[in-house]
């Protein structure tokens, strides 16, 4: 990732989508770019227009927290946003060159499956920044049984979104799904420049599908922390399952997500049917035990 492109791209798409009258500025003439002047961000941000100029063209060294803070309000960064510019800024610190590394294959460790095989009402997996499922629960396999059904591992929930034709309907909302996938890359991104892994994996995925490239250049970004999903299973159908986020502190990289349903909803009938189901059919046995391998 070209660190100083991606500060330049980042602040150029935030500012034009802010217009002057949702910051209270007077605005005079037309405008040839939509959103906010430079010289504008500069005001709302109380620096000089040549030192905003000088950020955007992705020079931050030695910016201070103060005047990232002063930015990110200016440009009405929600948190997610606000955390990546820093990501950023720390990046574009000058530092000897570092090569582009792979990860250390990451492993789960026996005590974390046992957590995951102990939760019996939810589905259950961990997975990593770059969207690998490296572990889960019998539940957790059933209700993401088409994931598993592609040979490649470890499964990818992005590279299933954009490149496997069963996920339009596997995610009853593929666009908002495809949409804040490609936000949890980008974030993930900004955190770790220097993943080659992700990289590759942004690589293949905007080579190949125009809907993640055309996501790609919006420069959007999320926390992937809780929300809601919308599944429709090809065994028992439609499920509406709120997910929670759970970091294994001893596992850098390593979160468990929890997908449950409202109590005494239907959700919660098909959710218990999906575990009928695959207790019966076993749908990802050897899946199961290839990856503890």
């Amino acid at each position: 990732m070209d660190t100083k492109q991606e500060i330049r791209e980042f602040l150029t798409s935030r500012r034009a989508r802010i217009t002057p009258d949702q910051v209270e500025l007077a605005s005079y003439g037309p405008r040839r770019v939509p959103g906010l002047r430079r010289e504008e961000v500069a005001v709302l941000a109380g620096v000089s227009i040549q030192y905003y100029t000088r950020l955007e063209r992705g020079d931050m060294n030695g910016v201070s927290e103060s005047v990232l803070s002063a930015l990110a309000g200016a440009l009405q960064l929600d948190d997610a946003e606000r955390a990546h510019l820093f990501d950023l800024a720390r990046a574009a610190h000058p530092t000897p060159a570092r090569p582009r590394r792979r990860q250390a294959k990451q492993r789960v460790r026996p005590e974390v499956q046992w957590t995951l095989d102990a939760i019996t009402g939810a589905a259950a997996f961990v997975s990593n920044e770059r969207l690998d499922i490296l572990a889960a629960n019998q539940l957790g396999l059933a209700l993401y049984s088409e994931l598993y059904a592609a040979p490649g591992r470890p499964v990818n929930t992005a590279r299933f979104v954009f490149l496997d034709p069963r996920a339009a309907t596997s995610f009853v909302d593929w666009d908002s799904v495809a949409s804040e996938t490609v936000a949890i890359l980008r974030s993930a991104a900004g955190r770790d420049p220097h993943n080659r892994d992700l990289s590759d994996l942004v690589g293949e995925l905007a080579t190949q599908s125009d809907a993640f490239r055309t996501r790609w250049a919006t420069h959007n970004v999320r926390f992937h922390n809780t929300g809601v999903k919308r599944f429709h299973h090809p065994a028992v159908g439609e499920l509406t399952l709120s997910y929670n986020r759970l970091d294994l502190a001893a596992d850098h990289g390593l979160t468990i997500f929890t997908y449950t349903a409202e109590p005494g909803s239907r959700s919660e009938q098909t959710l218990q049917l999906l575990g009928s189901w695959a207790a019966t059919n076993d749908p990802a046995e050897s899946v199961h035990v290839t990856d503890r391998s």
